[in-house]
């Protein structure tokens, strides 16, 4: 189709951020999973945008057995990292027993040909850990259904591709702590790591990603997880589940779902940064082998 003017693609695009926000902002009282999170045991039936990230969301979690979940608002928000507001300290055990308890993506259920979402009474949605990534996948489908060829697209860290750069190359990116250049060639990118929020409390810090299998913030020493896959979705999502996996199983699950990612670990005062031979072949990294052996370091 031909190319649509600016102002009209501009505003296609900010009505599909804000139904993404409509939808599934936790810090809007009046949006979607809001409702969904006061609401009483039963069935609810949801728009489109919000069954595709909560499907996608419940499948990681599926596949990871639970150590990435999307019914963890509850103790996101006794952490600090959620709407209740930030917090310098730790929260009582007793309370976070209790969340930890309410939470589990078990308790949740799906009913396809209805778009229907099962809520057992007190379980609280939280899509922060995907939304971004659908938000990136919007911007995609408006500027593809506009006519644009060419184009890097960036929400809140995500990216996604397609075409060449302004010099007639693949877009070429840097990642994040491991100053490793990369190519994006239509597909997307999305990297989640514990080092963007946090607060430490006598002497130990607590980051914003929890494991949903504790409760707690993670604690060993994988810093980031970067993943490249054809949907932002689906890549903010692994890039989660394989961050709370941690530095032996994370790679694990990737090798076994055959995942393009990119792993930092905390070594002393270094950083390993190492990927699977799927992340290598997509990045255009063809001349490093292609492994879990160490790629780099960088000191911290």
């Amino acid at each position: 189709m031909p190319l649509s003017g600016p102002k009209a693609i501009r505003s296609a695009i900010n009505t599909a951020l804000n139904t993404l926000i409509d939808q599934m902002s936790t810090w809007d009282d009046d949006s979607t999973i809001s409702r969904l999170n006061r609401a009483g045991t039963g069935w609810y039936q949801v728009d489109p945008e919000f069954w595709r990230v909560l499907t996608a969301a419940y499948d990681v979690a599926r596949l990871t057995d639970g150590a990435y979940d999307p019914t963890l608002q509850e103790l996101v928000n006794l952490w600090g990292f959620g709407p209740a507001g930030p917090r310098t300290a730790p929260p009582d055990p007793g309370q976070l027993r209790n969340a930890l308890l309410r939470s589990g993506w078990k308790k949740m259920a799906l009913h396809p040909a209805h778009r229907g979402v099962w809520q057992p009474g007190g379980l609280q949605f939280d899509l922060s850990s995907i939304a971004k990534g659908f938000g990136v996948d919007e911007i995609v489908r408006v500027l593809n259904e506009h006519g644009c060829t060419q184009y890097l697209v960036e929400l809140g860290g995500e990216l996604a591709a397609r075409g060449q750069a302004p010099d007639g190359h693949a877009w070429r990116l840097h990642i994040d702590l491991a100053g490793l250049p990369i190519n994006l060639l239509n597909q997307t990118v999305a990297t989640s790591g514990d080092y963007r929020r946090w607060f430490e409390y006598q002497g130990k810090r607590y980051a914003h990603t929890l494991d949903a299998r504790t409760g707690q913030p993670l604690r060993h020493n994988l810093a980031s997880v970067t993943v490249l896959h054809d949907e932002c979705v689906m890549a903010d999502a692994w890039a989660t589940a394989l961050l709370c996996l941690g530095p032996e199983d994370g790679p694990a699950m990737a090798e076994t779902h055959g995942l393009a990612a990119l792993f930092l670990e905390r070594e002393s005062e270094e950083l390993k940064v190492w990927h699977t031979p799927q992340f290598g072949h997509r990045a255009g990294l063809l001349t490093m082998p292609p492994d879990y052996e160490t790629q780099a370091t960088q000191k911290r």
